[in-house]
């Protein structure tokens, strides 16, 4: 069985399966073991399918039931109504039992949500780029538009990512967030960037309850020996999946 974080502010939704990856259960080697699941990482495809097989085994569900994306690091949302790889979306949403919405990171940060309400889901894959753009809080603006989702209804988790101790940036990148967001450390000569936070006050700023967020403790870049971390394998690394669905 391939080890999983199961975000535990799920569990009270038996209709949900959610889950994140780490880089343990796989059959892909060298830089991308073990459990690649990034088709454009550089990995072999038949390992990276293999990979997404047995995820899938795991969970219990069909491959082309999954819904994946060519991310870009953009802030556009696809209203998914199938399983299938689309183009340029940064984020996902459905109310469709039996579709599953995948985010691939390795370091990104990565966010899945439920309306419980509406019945409807979300992931979303936001870099420093994507949660500069507000991909998040546009995305919970996009399920208003087309479910009736508000924030009171949501529960979200905040995958595991590149930690605030470990993100750094310079200046034109910091000069995109909020101070509560980022600081400036003398030694290194550059500023600390908090990801998780940043897509906190996003979730929090639509009227998700505080209560119903949960923040993975896990840092991709101190524990590359358990995620892949871009960062830390300066570029040549797997993708990790962060997967959300309504059982059918």
């Amino acid at each position: 069985m391939i080890p999983l974080l199961r975000p535990t502010i799920f569990q009270a939704f038996p209709n949900i399966i959610a889950l994140q990856t780490t880089r343990e259960g796989g059959v892909s080697e060298g830089e991308f073991a073990s459990l690649n699941l990034g088709l454009s990482s550089g990995d072999l495809p038949e390992r990276v399918l293999k990979n997404r097989e047995l995820l899938s085994e795991t969970i219990g569900i069909k491959q082309k039931q999954v819904v994946c994306s060519n991310q870009v690091h953009g802030d556009a949302v696809l209203i998914a109504e199938r399983g299938g790889t689309y183009n340029a979306y940064d984020a996902l949403i459905t109310n469709r039992a039996g579709v599953f919405l995948a985010v691939s990171v390795a370091d990104c940060t990565p966010i899945l949500i439920y309306d419980a309400v509406h019945q409807a889901i979300a992931a979303v894959h936001a870099g420093w780029r994507g949660t500069a753009k507000s991909v998040l809080y546009k995305t919970l603006l996009k399920m208003k538009e087309t479910f009736g989702t508000k924030g009171e209804a949501c529960f979200a988790f905040i995958g595991a990512c590149i930690s605030g101790e470990h993100y750094e940036v310079g200046e034109e990148v910091a000069a995109h967030f909020p101070t509560e967001v980022k600081r400036y450390d003398d030694s290194r000569g550059k500023f600390l960037l908090d990801l998780k936070a940043a897509n906190q006050l996003q979730l929090e700023a639509f009227g998700v309850p505080t209560a119903h967020i949960e923040i993975s403790p896990h840092c991709t870049y101190k524990e590359h020996d358990r995620f892949f971390s871009f960062r830390h394998s300066k570029g040549k690394t797997g993708r990790m999946f962060a997967l959300i669905g309504l059982k059918e």
